[in-house]
């Protein structure tokens, strides 16, 4: 099938960067202008609907990672997740965090201000070797260990994570595994409990198609209620969804992630065009989108000059995500071909000093053509 018709046309730009902001589906789009329509004619608006579409959600995203719905909160991006962790557990000063080197900018700024505040220890892992591996994490976890924070397929080399391996150490030490997966969700099958994780946070405007301000927070379902729980949106009060009746003489809180929800969380031109792009998602199955990158990306490193360019992941298809990164032989000449790349209407993302190369199923051989075309000159 060609899946090309879901999206508009991108008029002659080969469009490479699914990693760094997703186009909407036109399926999205037109959720989006239904939404504008019930805020033109609010009468058009039901009070379930409040419910109803983060809950479709819900049960969307869990289908995705192999969950259950009441895991599922809804966030505005995958700092969301990580600020719930951080605030529900209970640290100690000897509490260790670790998180590698170079992680995407989120877990540092939610691990680093504790630290500041004599909360808890951040213990960064520098890798053995070239790319961060299960062996850095397991070298590193020890009794004081609390939590692993760390992506399952890293930003800026997309380096895929044997989670499994990580998930069962640290829980052989009492710790907690958090993964980030930002760059896979959406792309690549996952399952929550092969994976053995304890936390999964993710954003929603990568992989899952949907707009800036999306995303959620997955929690193991045994540990929600053994959670501290702060201030929280009032939806989650048992019983909120009873419009007639929204004055509470005694509070209690609903059980399940939505504890940890976004303030208003049917925000209405955002969760109508994630609605829409979950169910597009689970329509045409992560598992094509999977194998259709890898041909790409295949095809990519197989042509790849490397008179020019050196690939600046891992070489097995298996230690990767859903992408690739290239470079040139300095951080100078990256930059200028990825200007270069720009000019030419072939748009990737410059992270790290590497091009990161994300096709989706709206990209074709002749675009992995227009890339190389401009790497080789």
């Amino acid at each position: 099938m060609d899946w090309r018709t879901e999206w508009f046309e991108f008029e002659g730009v080969a469009y490479l960067n699914a990693a760094g902001q997703s186009p909407l589906p036109r399926i999205s789009v037109r959720a989006v202008q239904a939404a504008l329509e019930w805020k033109k004619y609010p009468h058009q608006l039901s009070d379930s609907i409040y419910f109803e579409l983060p809950n479709r959600i819900r049960a969307s995203v869990a289908r995705l990672i192999g969950g259950q719905p009441e895991e599922i909160a809804l966030t505005t991006g995958a700092s969301g997740g990580l600020a719930a962790v951080a605030a529900g557990l209970d640290w100690k000063p000897e509490d260790e965090v670790l998180m590698a080197r170079g992680e995407f900018p989120a877990h540092l700024s939610t691990w680093m201000p504790l630290e500041a505040a004599s909360r808890l220890r951040v213990k960064v892992i520098t890798p053995a070797n070239r790319f961060i591996t299960a062996e850095d994490f397991l070298a590193a976890i020890g009794p004081r260990t609390r939590l692993v924070s760390t992506s399952l397929v890293r930003f800026d080399d997309g380096v895929l994570l044997d989670a499994a391996r990580v998930a069962e150490a640290c829980h052989a030490v009492g710790a907690y595994l958090l993964l980030d997966v930002s760059q896979c969700a959406g792309a690549m099958p996952l399952d929550v409990r092969s994976l053995g994780a304890d936390f999964l946070v993710s954003a929603g405007y990568k992989w899952l198609l949907s707009p800036y301000g999306t995303g959620f927070f997955w929690a193991r379902g045994d540990l929600i209620e053994q959670m501290r729980v702060g201030p929280f949106y009032w939806t989650a009060l048992e019983g909120a969804a009873e419009f007639h009746t929204l004055s509470f003489r005694q509070w209690k809180l609903a059980r399940g992630a939505r504890r940890w929800d976004s303030p208003e969380t049917a925000s209405f031109l955002n969760v109508s065009a994630m609605d829409a792009s979950l169910e597009f998602l689970l329509r045409v199955g992560v598992e094509t989108i999977w194998e259709h990158n890898g041909r790409l990306i295949g095809e990519m490193i197989a042509r790849l000059p490397l008179d020019r360019c050196v690939l600046a992941s891992p070489g097995d298809p298996v230690a990767r995500g859903p992408y690739a990164c290239v470079a040139a032989r300095s951080a100078e000449k990256t930059a200028a071909l990825y200007q270069k790349l720009r000019q030419a209407n072939v748009i990737v993302s410059l992270r790290e000093g590497a091009l990161r190369v994300a096709p989706h199923l709206y990209n074709t051989e002749r675009d992995i053509d227009q890339l190389l075309a401009v790497l080789a000159l």
